[in-house]
């Protein structure tokens, strides 16, 4: 179930023209709810709710509203229509209710979970905030294979190996000449035949599992050098 909800949609303006304004006070923007629903009866709902492994349920809602978000995008032919993580949701919340109720986003009985921030962070070298700056002051380009192996990562999140496996062969021939002649290289290109083989097998429609368990192999490979590169390593 999808809704918008908060702010109110702006006039438009008399005849398209432009409006003079002398400040720029910040618009409210609408907020879009979506609600997994799944149709199942509950002999003892608290029992459930407490019971319930939550991390996991959420990681299933997020995966049906990718997929449905998936499907607009080609429906719709937009390329700028994104997919979502829990770490952008403002707020989640986990509960039961009859038809009527979840239907309209409301339960009879809910929990709001905290703010998730994908664990505890770990310290790292890298400093993304400088990087940021250089990249926008020109003094660093971003190079084709980090985009490509940041959209088959995403492919593998979102259940999708045969489109990870299309990307996946071509970041590894775009990082593999970013890398050549060096160690890293070696090590990525180690991944060279199977990702091959896993992008033929995408091409005919069908994925077997090990062929999946080795792109995932080569993506943390490709995301490991990317990251020894950003170090300076």
């Amino acid at each position: 179930m999808l809704s918008t909800l908060g702010a109110p949609q702006r006039a438009r303006l008399r005849g398209g023209r432009s409006r003079s304004i002398s400040t720029a006070a910040p618009e409210p923007v609408p907020i879009s709810r979506a609600t997994i629903v799944s149709a199942t009866s509950l002999s003892s709902p608290a029992g459930w709710l407490a019971a319930l492994d939550r991390d996991a349920e959420v990681a299933s809602a997020v995966a049906v509203l990718n997929r449905a978000l998936r499907a607009h995008r080609a429906a719709a032919a937009d390329p700028y229509v994104a997919e979502v993580s829990r770490e952008r949701a403002l707020v989640v919340r986990i509960g039961y209710g009859s038809g009527e109720e979840v239907a309209e986003g409301r339960f009879g009985e809910a929990v709001e979970l905290p703010r998730f921030t994908g664990g505890r962070v770990k310290r790292s070298m890298e400093a993304p905030e400088e990087r940021f700056a250089a990249l926008l002051g020109g003094r660093e380009e971003v190079h084709p294979a980090e985009e490509l192996v940041l959209r088959a990562r995403a492919d593998l999140n979102a259940g999708r190996p045969a489109e990870a496996a299309l990307q996946c062969r071509v970041a590894i021939e775009a990082l593999l000449e970013l890398l050549k002649d060096s160690d890293e290289g070696a090590r990525v290109g180690a991944h060279r035949e199977a990702v091959a083989a896993a992008a033929n097998e995408a091409v005919r429609g069908a994925i077997a599992a090990g062929s999946a368990a080795a792109l995932e192999d080569a993506v943390a490979a490709m995301e490991q050098a990317l990251k020894r590169r950003r170090l300076g390593g």
